[in-house]
């Protein structure tokens, strides 16, 4: 049996992501993907990092090309087409079931590394936790992270948005 030491998953929920830092009111920044997935390797030991969407639109085909040449692994939430155009994405259910499900089947990783700042991942971090499978909680924006996880700990969480980490990770602007 291969070494799960410092053989972690990552679960990316892609909309709090994108909408907590890509969308912010005050100096919105964007994530460069590969950089993204390399740190989370290198800092974090994913060897393999599961992005979640809302949904398949044949408009954003660019993006998901370029989250999959990133590294990531893309997965889709189902939902009924007649609610395409009127839902968000709202992943929270499918990443909790597949963390979940990858510890039922005993699949071979170490810890878990979540990035979202959403509080309905909570008990499940907190189940994590207990069980000693848990590395890092990783929000895109600090300010706007639930208050739920203030109770965890620092050593159970960190923000993208720190300036070490977002020159990491931040698309760099050209010279013009």
């Amino acid at each position: 049996m291969e070494n799960t030491k410092d053989k972690n998953i990552a679960f990316i929920d892609g909309q709090n992501l994108y909408m907590a830092i890509s969308k912010r009111k005050v100096s919105p920044w964007d994530v460069d993907l590969a950089r993204f997935r390399i740190y989370l390797e290198q800092k974090y030991h994913a060897t393999k990092a599961y992005y979640f969407l809302g949904f398949v639109q044949a408009e954003n085909n660019d993006l998901y090309e370029e989250i999959q040449k990133a590294g990531f692994l893309l997965l889709f939430r189902e939902h009924n087409p007649a609610m395409l155009g009127t839902k968000k994405g709202n992943v929270d259910s499918d990443i909790i079931f597949n963390v979940m499900k990858k510890l039922y089947k005993k699949e071979d990783f170490e810890k878990v590394v979540l990035v979202s700042g959403d509080g309905d991942y909570k008990r499940m971090v907190d189940f994590l936790i207990e069980e000693k499978r848990f590395e890092k909680i990783l929000f895109p924006d600090g300010k706007r992270a639930s208050s739920l996880y203030k109770k965890i700990g620092a050593q159970y969480f960190a923000t993208l948005d720190a300036p070490d980490v977002r020159a990491k990770i931040e698309v760099k602007k050209k010279a013009p």
